[in-house]
């Protein structure tokens, strides 16, 4: 009999992300993680979902900087690398660069993770404190234990105002002025990201990473109607990876299982899928030679076979339950809307074909196609 649903067996000497097909909706960082995950054998989609625009001659940042060199704060919540980087780079061209260092020197440092901090060290400041996790709740809490009652903070945004976090902060006692340094825009062309959306209701994609929070929300606003559909396929068949614990609260919000490393940083994500994906993996043998299933492709005694989604689909459909016939009419439920069972027999054909193995497909007359027993 074929052998059970496991851990991916080593049965092949391809990288250990050949065959599956990652999305990736980072814009800044696009590169390198396209690179981690290319590097390790796995088809990339690039959808971004936003893009940061820099607002360094904005009004409202420069308002916040003479906020702060006029009434200094006593709590500076530094919450991104790049915000704080351009905060400070603002602040050089309108000669302020030097006030503003000394003002940010004399406050209390908090810095919401690693990048954040080293931004802080690269301008010569030193965190006081910062959040391992880098989350808010870790901020709030630290913040909150050394007492807020009539102090100032200020508040380096991410992008867009984080109405919740200001608002612990103002309830915790604290006045808090707001340092809008970037703010997130579309992307240039929105088609990748639309494509992403249907890859993703399609099950066409193994995983989806997210690097930020507000690119979560912007690919379910680009879903539109069919966001319970892509809802639907993150909840089962499709991994959403996060790099972090506030990237992921949004998806988490709505029901969608996250994975996330430890450590907030892209190479921990990689990591991560290199464990999760393989493990996904569903293991057969039939007619006596190994059969592994990945995302776009299977793994025939150690040979990786990719295949197109049509002969992909009537396989993972005949793995399901193996042995079993199943008919024309069952294998045409899992083709796109339209296809007949012409195209299922194109799509047997071009299975067999792909998998260069006979005997793994098996025709039953006038019932249908099963994978035999070991």
């Amino acid at each position: 009999m074929a052998a059970p649903t496991g851990p991916a067996r080593a049965t092949s000497d391809e990288p250990v992300l050949a065959g599956y097909t990652v999305g990736v909706t980072s814009d800044r960082r696009r590169d390198e993680l396209s690179g981690l995950l290319e590097g390790r054998g796995a088809r990339v989609v690039l959808a971004p979902a936003l893009r940061i625009v820099p607002i360094a001659d904005d009004t409202d940042l420069r308002a916040a900087t003479r906020a702060c060199l006029d009434s200094p704060p006593d709590v500076v919540v530094a919450n991104t690398g790049i915000g704080m980087r351009g905060w400070l780079e603002a602040a050089e061209g309108w000669g302020l660069g030097d006030p503003l260092r000394g003002v940010l020197g004399r406050a209390h440092l908090v810095a919401r993770g690693v990048k954040a901090g080293s931004a802080l060290r690269a301008a010569g400041l030193r965190a006081g404190f910062a959040a391992e996790g880098e989350s808010y709740d870790e901020v709030v809490e630290h913040l909150r234990g050394r007492g807020l009652a009539g102090l100032t903070v200020a508040l380096q945004l991410h992008g867009e105002r984080q109405p919740e976090f200001t608002e612990a902060l103002t309830a915790a006692g604290a006045r808090v002025v707001e340092v809008p340094v970037y703010r997130w825009a579309p992307p240039t062309d929105p088609a990748p990201l639309h494509r992403l959306v249907d890859l993703i209701a399609g099950r066409l994609v193994d995983a989806v990473t997210f690097t930020s929070a507000p690119a979560v929300a912007a690919l379910l606003r680009a879903a539109g109607p069919a966001v319970d559909p892509l809802l639907d396929a993150l909840r089962g068949d499709v991994v959403a990876a996060c790099v972090g614990p506030v990237t992921a609260a949004p998806l988490r919000r709505r029901g969608v299982p996250v994975v996330a490393p430890a450590k907030a940083r892209l190479g921990a994500l990689v990591r991560l899928l290199v464990d999760e994906l393989p493990r996904r993996a569903v293991n057969l043998t039939v007619s006596g030679h190994d059969l592994t299933l990945r995302g776009h492709a299977a793994v025939v005694d150690g040979q990786l076979r990719p295949l197109a989604p049509a002969p992909m689909a009537v396989l993972r459909a005949l793995a399901a339950t193996p042995g079993r016939v199943l008919s024309r009419a069952a294998l045409l439920r899992t083709l796109p809307r339209g296809a007949d069972e012409h195209a299922v027999e194109m799509a047997v054909a071009r299975l067999r074909a792909g998998l260069g193995t006979p005997g793994v497909v098996q025709t039953v007359v006038k019932r249908g196609y099963r994978l035999p027993a070991a």
